[in-house]
């Protein structure tokens, strides 16, 4: 199973699960939960009723959880990208944060800001929570897992080096790609030799198995669950692999006009357009 978030034409909001072309309006059944991270939170994603069905053309898809009370992101999960940026191989992931306000859905624009032409892309596997809870074991750390995303981490690199500290990088506006749909568990399967994979402009830039992670999913859970609780809905950008625009000779950085897709076998293709911040006000 496969869901989305969405607004209607008449600007309402809801979820629906994907069939084919077509979305089943699971929010608009009477006494069904008002939005996804709602569903997964009341464990209702298996037993969700089909609404009427909508015709994609007809919703504006939104960030797959447009309201995540957490998103974490791992910083320098894959060699190669430890590797490019120089870093020290460490024993514990490097977390940093991401606001929920910077995120967009698939077919919106990325912004460049206006203070930095050093806008870099990162595909990203991303993790949303379904069963929540503190100092969770790695060995049941899957079962809490309600399914994945696509991801792009997009950076303002000289943002993100003015310190040690990645925050400011990580959050401008309109910089965080998240989506098409949530694909369960279930519907993935074994992601272990599925790639995450980058095109800008048709061109691949990244291209790794998520078994390369230097950090697995689990333990990157049981990580995070021991210092903070988890709850249904968070998000867990799990890193990206090398090839980064920033650490390219020259760099390679997105461009207004560009067009960046992370694709990730199963769990679907995100796509996004570059756009420059003044242009979009």
């Amino acid at each position: 199973m496969a869901f989305v978030s969405f607004r209607r034409t008449d600007g309402t909001t809801g979820f629906g699960r994907l069939h084919g072309d077509d979305i089943a309006d699971c929010s608009a059944v009477p006494g069904a939960p008002p939005t996804l991270k709602a569903a997964i939170a009341a464990g209702a994603l298996e037993s969700l009723a089909d609404g009427p069905l909508l015709p994609a053309r007809d919703i504006l898809l939104l960030p797959v959880i447009p309201d995540p009370g957490k998103i974490m992101c791992v910083g320098h999960n894959y060699e190669t990208h430890r590797q490019e940026t120089g870093r020290a191989k460490v024993d514990y992931p490097s977390i940093f944060l991401r606001f929920a306000d910077t995120l967009i859905a698939d077919r919106q624009p990325i912004l460049r800001p206006r203070v930095s032409t050093s806008l870099d892309f990162e595909g990203e596997l991303a993790v949303v929570i379904g069963r929540g809870g503190r100092a969770i074991a790695e060995d049941d750390a899957l079962a809490h897992v309600a399914g994945y995303a696509c991801f792009n981490d997009a950076s303002v690199r000289d943002w993100q080096w003015h310190t040690t500290q990645f925050a400011p990088g990580k959050n401008f506006p309109g910089t965080g790609a998240f989506g098409p749909r949530l694909v369960t568990p279930a519907e993935a399967g074994d992601l272990n030799d599925v790639r995450v994979v980058t095109r800008l402009n048709d061109v691949v830039v990244q291209d790794q198995p998520i078994r390369d992670m230097l950090f697995p999913i689990a333990r990157i859970i049981a990580y995070v669950s021991t210092f903070t609780a988890l709850s249904p809905g968070d998000v867990i950008a799990t890193g990206t692999p090398g090839g980064v625009g920033a650490k390219r000779n020259p760099p390679l950085w997105m461009q207004s006009g560009d067009r960046v897709e992370v694709s990730i076998g199963p769990v679907g293709t995100l796509t996004n357009h570059v756009v420059d911040e003044a242009d979009a006000a």
